[in-house]
């Protein structure tokens, strides 16, 4: 594992995050919630080259997908799950200059969370083929509002800098309160 993806691991394990360009971030903001269906081009979409039929599992059943690091052991993990995705989007998505991981506080969202646990039983007594990421792979069922965020880290990879990543954490104020 490489020294940027090791240093954002170890800010994310423990918690339930959600991650997004800082595009798409300032959005969020704008909009005040993280939206199943927000207004971005289908090019700009995880898993839409195919169509409907190559959608992750998560976006087909209208939810947010969120990651669900809170027992999470990168090594333990690769080793039972090789295909899963997750080192694509950690710490920064490739086709990203930055990222933006928003911690949720999960609780807040009542029976519109679905942990990892949960997802992936619903994925397998729905047999779905659709994607997903077994076990950490999590959703809300319904827009995250701001409020829920606890606190976001901001994930850059400048080519010429000596370090593979940057983090910046900074706590966000209520929205709305």
């Amino acid at each position: 594992m490489n020294f940027g993806r090791e240093a954002v691991l170890a800010e994310l394990v423990g918690g339930v995050w959600h991650t997004t360009s800082q595009e798409r971030f300032e959005a969020i903001l704008e909009c005040g919630a993280i939206l199943p269906e927000p207004n971005i081009s289908e090019r700009e979409r995880w898993g839409t080259k195919i169509g409907p039929e190559g959608y992750p599992y998560v976006r087909s059943i209208g939810g947010v997908s969120l990651f669900d690091f809170r027992d999470f052991d990168a090594e333990k993990y690769s080793a039972k799950y090789p295909a899963s995705s997750w080192e694509f989007f950690v710490p920064c998505h490739p086709s990203w200059a930055s990222a933006v991981w928003i911690e949720i506080e999960h609780e807040t969202l009542g029976k519109a969370f679905v942990s990892g646990v949960g997802l992936l039983a619903r994925w397998k007594a729905e047999g779905s083929s659709q994607r997903i990421m077994p076990l950490i792979e999590a959703a809300s069922l319904a827009p995250i509002p701001c409020s829920a965020f606890k606190r976001y880290i901001s994930v850059r990879t400048p080519p010429d800098s000596p370090l593979v990543a940057t983090l910046k954490t900074a706590r966000l104020r209520a929205f709305g309160s």
